[in-house]
């Protein structure tokens, strides 16, 4: 047994390093020479988008992230799949939109640096620059990244808004990500909706006797009944209620009162040092840096560099 633990920790430190390794082959203005003018192109065809489509924006961040946390930020989310097995096709990437974003700023790029810039890195650059555009943080973004060739339905395993807070801390440090980096990246929950299949549980019946989840403000669980009944499948909630379209430490300030819209929002509260954080965010003093400094270790995870991988042509399929 105590082999087989010590055998258990030796791959894991043994992923750990090799990501570290194929990460040093990230760096800022990676395409400096190669394509001087990507990252402007890029955030041309974004901020277009979103003039256009401000909403857009939580679902782009959260592209990056379920991209990152399956196989690493390769692209992999990205790729079609003629019989739906693709990692787009699970239900937590269903909700997912903006792909048309990433096909625009790709083509693009192709016309004026044909196979240079990578899927995975576009979209990397979109994260950023769809959170500039929603007037929050901003952040110098490492690239060199490669993309993926393969992407699968089954190894489709996201931290889920379900998930308390001992799920959620082994699932972000399996990815080299701190208990600290878990409250910044929540933070993304500042923008962006959710839906009513996602709170019933936790409204009518937590813990199956017809109850609400007590770790959930009364008063806010009230207007969250009046707006979700026990069998609506469509009704979207802000994630951040009055403050959703804007990037901000409100997220923080509402879970400190009890009043996060998830399962793991709440969860949150539950453990001295993420709740700390969660309280020192809500004072919002260095919530825009830290949140930068996550969104590039995260940028990080299982990275494709140098010779491994390939530059696809179009975003949805290898080449």
């Amino acid at each position: 047994m105590v082999a087989s633990k010590r055998l258990v920790v030796s791959c894991f430190l043994l992923v750990l390093l090799l990501a570290e390794a194929n990460a040093q082959g990230l760096k800022v203005g990676f395409y400096s020479k190669t394509c001087p003018h990507a990252e402007g192109i890029v955030r041309k065809v974004v901020f277009a988008a979103m003039k256009k489509a401000p909403t857009l924006g939580a679902p782009l961040l959260r592209m990056f992230f379920h991209d990152c946390f399956v196989r690493g930020c390769d692209g992999s989310v990205l790729l079609d799949s003629s019989n739906n097995q693709a990692e787009k096709n699970a239900v937590p990437n269903l909700s997912l939109r903006g792909f048309g974003i990433i096909d625009d700023s790709k083509a693009a790029l192709e016309k004026v640096c044909p196979g240079i810039v990578s899927c995975s890195d576009i979209l990397a650059l979109i994260a950023r620059d769809a959170m500039v555009a929603l007037e929050g943080p901003s952040w110098e973004v490492e690239t060199g990244r490669r993309d993926g060739r393969g992407s699968n339905i089954n190894e489709v395993n996201l931290p889920s808004p379900f998930d308390n807070i001992a799920k959620l801390i082994i699932d972000f440090r399996t990815k080299g990500l701190s208990e600290k980096d878990l409250v910044i990246l929540s933070g993304g929950h500042t923008i962006g909706m959710g839906h009513c299949p996602l709170m019933t549980n936790r409204l009518y019946n937590f813990t199956g006797r017809g109850d609400s989840d007590p770790s959930l403000d009364s008063e806010y669980a009230a207007n969250l009944r009046k707006k979700c009944k026990p069998t609506d499948t469509t009704t979207a909630l802000e994630m951040d209620p009055g403050s959703f379209k804007t990037f901000d430490v409100s997220y923080f300030k509402l879970v400190a009162k009890r009043r996060g819209l998830f399962q793991s929002d709440a969860a949150l509260l539950d453990n001295s040092k993420t709740r700390a954080y969660v309280l020192q965010q809500a004072r919002g003093s260095t919530f825009f840096h830290d949140f930068g400094v996550s969104m590039v270790k995260m940028g990080r995870i299982g990275v494709l560099t140098g010779r491994t991988g390939e530059i696809r042509k179009m975003c949805r399929v290898p080449n």
